[in-house]
């Protein structure tokens, strides 16, 4: 299946400062922002105070809320986006992240686009094997690097895999505040592999992912791909950027996902399997944002992932 990467695809491996996203910065971060904040708030000696952190993780901060899609950059203003308001504003959806749905509505924006977060973007969608080691994922994005003429030099690919996955595996006994626990370690996404320094992917149907969540990405996958009338089961399990890749959903959970869309979505997408083509079609239009917000009456609270 050709890949999602190319010259034009922009990228970017830094802006973390080495910190991966942590399980209270997504609320500091929108509420720090309020209805519009300048860029350099997180760089001010007010914020940092604020934090109670050094400049270096306030940034970070920053950064992660962005890459997350939960706060925006405009014309050198910070503001809230329309799904931020929708989950984090006060009398919000998840106003204090305890719901599994907001975290993978942030791992959906992280790995399912690499405009911001490019080593997580390639790990979970143009790797090809379930099992990876560190060194030869830092060689692969490299090779991509050198091909596409993109500007990273080894030192900062490496770091970046590092963060990639100090922010998905929870290591037990490195930490000991749960406020410092990595956010997308919740999920049980990436694990260690039994040989040492090999990581692996976690495939499976993924309990903890409401249906909502998984058609919010794919309303945004099916965007993605222009105007098409109609996406492929095979596309959406396996294409780059596609909710089976992102999710690491096997194929049969995405089945059974895909034939409940025409309850959820009120009968504006369908499901159809004629003469062994399986697809989903787009009668009318489904809002994004309502998609979501039925995800969370029944979202599973945080420490229940499976």
């Amino acid at each position: 299946m050709r890949k999602s990467l190319d010259p034009a695809t922009r990228v970017q491996f830094a802006g973390h400062e080495t910190f991966p996203l942590r399980l209270l910065w997504l609320k500091k971060a929108f509420d720090a922002v309020g209805s519009g904040a300048p860029s350099g708030t997180f760089q001010e000696q007010s914020a940092i105070a604020r934090f109670g952190v050094g400049r270096n993780m306030a940034v970070s901060m920053k950064y992660w809320a962005i890459a997350s899609r939960f706060i925006e950059e405009k014309d050198r203003m910070l503001v809230p986006s329309s799904l931020g308001s929708l989950i984090l504003a006060e009398g919000g959806l998840d106003p204090f992240l305890e719901r599994n749905a907001t975290i993978w509505l942030a791992h959906w924006a992280i790995a399912g686009d690499p405009v911001y977060t490019t080593t997580s973007y390639y790990a979970f969608n143009e790797l090809s094997a379930i099992e990876f080691d560190p060194s030869t994922l830092v060689q692969q994005i490299e090779m991509e690097a050198s091909q596409h003429g993109w500007r990273a030099t080894h030192g900062t690919i490496k770091r970046d895999v590092d963060v990639f996955l100090r922010s998905y595996v929870r290591r037990p006994g490195t930490q000991t505040d749960d406020a410092a626990e990595p956010l997308l370690a919740e999920l049980n996404l990436v694990r260690e592999a039994r040989f040492g320094g090999w990581y692996e992917f976690v495939l499976g149907p993924k309990p903890s992912l409401p249906d909502g969540i998984f058609a919010f990405a794919l309303s945004e996958f099916w965007e993605r791909q222009g105007s098409s009338t109609a996406l492929t089961a095979e596309r959406i399990c396996y294409a780059p950027g596609s909710p089976g890749r992102v999710f690491k959903l096997d194929e049969d959970s995405v089945i059974t996902r895909l034939m409940g869309l025409e309850a959820l979505t009120k009968g504006a997408w369908i499901w159809t399997d004629t003469a062994g083509l399986r697809q989903v079609q787009r009668i009318s239009e489904a809002d994004p944002l309502s998609l979501v917000a039925a995800s969370y009456s029944k979202a599973p609270v945080v420490g229940a992932v499976s």
